[in-house]
């Protein structure tokens, strides 16, 4: 048995609620364990987290940790409205799940976040609220929404600092891979992205994960935060968001004018997760959720 089979085995996963994306994640987002998403604003990473922390609350028959989730969010305002927009289209293909008038949105306990210190402040206080929940609906999910706005403007670019926040960033995952490994959660992290400039693979030129680099909205990112990040977390996932030109209207009979109609892509990709291998694949976002496309 190798280690990739072992870990697939014995690691719980909590489903996205979209049966191509599970298949694509060998079974949705693992327990015992932290996962980032990585992308640019506006590519689909808090649509992923609000859907994650509605089908948690799924039976463990189908796909879900009988669990409630603890959402932690940096990016202001908390989009309320969207969440219970998922609700609903979550209700009305799980109702059968749950008692008569029951809110889902009454299981993902919601908590601002501005500074990385009030982050450690909020997590030396997660065990026990962890433990009480155990008598009702336990906690078995925390998302951070996004950990890059926390390290935005707090820190100057000289070497005290940058020491101090790479402390920062082992505090912070360290603190997350104990409580995932005591309580079995899922950890779910969204981080952003910052243009790539110069000639180098990855960041310095060091290559992290199945790409070289990583393209969105016609441009050259990578992960922010780093390389002392990047060794923080144990998966990573990209979401691209691009546009395609799929045909042409309006044609000339001399040929020198045309309209052309742009879709919007979006792709989900694998960037490296010790029991996953190199994989993508298109999804797109709808008033009902976030979905995989097969082609």
């Amino acid at each position: 048995m190798t280690p990739q089979s072992l870990l697939q085995l014995t690691s719980q996963k909590c489903t996205t609620g979209c049966s191509i994306l599970d298949r694509l994640l060998y079974g949705g987002i693992p327990c015992d364990s932290i996962t980032e998403i990585v992308a640019e604003s506006g590519s689909g990473k808090t649509q992923i987290c609000l859907q994650l922390s509605l089908h948690a609350q799924l039976p463990v028959s189908h796909g879900g940790l009988a669990a409630s989730s603890l959402y932690l969010h940096t990016e202001f305002p908390f989009p309320f409205r969207r969440l219970h927009q998922l609700c609903l289209s979550f209700l009305s293909s799980n109702a059968h799940h749950f008692p008569v008038n029951d809110n889902p949105c009454d299981r993902i306990f919601v908590q601002s976040v501005h500074t990385a210190d009030h982050l450690l402040e909020i997590m030396s206080k997660t065990d026990p609220f962890i433990e009480n929940s155990k008598n009702q609906v336990p906690v078995r999910l925390i998302v951070i929404d996004s950990i890059a706005a926390l390290f935005r403007s707090d820190f100057d670019n000289t070497p005290v600092e940058l020491k101090r926040r790479s402390s920062l960033f082992f505090k912070i995952s360290s603190k997350l891979k104990a409580l995932a490994k005591r309580f079995n959660l899922a950890v779910l992290v969204t981080n952003q992205v910052v243009d790539l400039v110069g000639p180098n693979e990855g960041i310095n030129g060091l290559r992290i994960g199945n790409l070289g680099c990583l393209h969105t909205s016609g441009r050259r990112v990578c992960p922010a935060l780093g390389l002392a990040w990047a060794n923080c977390v144990n998966s990573r996932l990209f979401l691209s968001r691009n546009e395609e030109v799929i045909r042409e209207e309006n044609e000339k009979s001399n040929g020198q004018s045309c309209d052309f109609v742009k879709k919007k892509m979006r792709k989900l990709y694998v960037v490296f997760a010790p029991h996953l291998p190199e994989s993508s694949c298109e999804f797109e976002i709808t008033r009902e959720g976030l979905f995989g496309v097969e082609r």
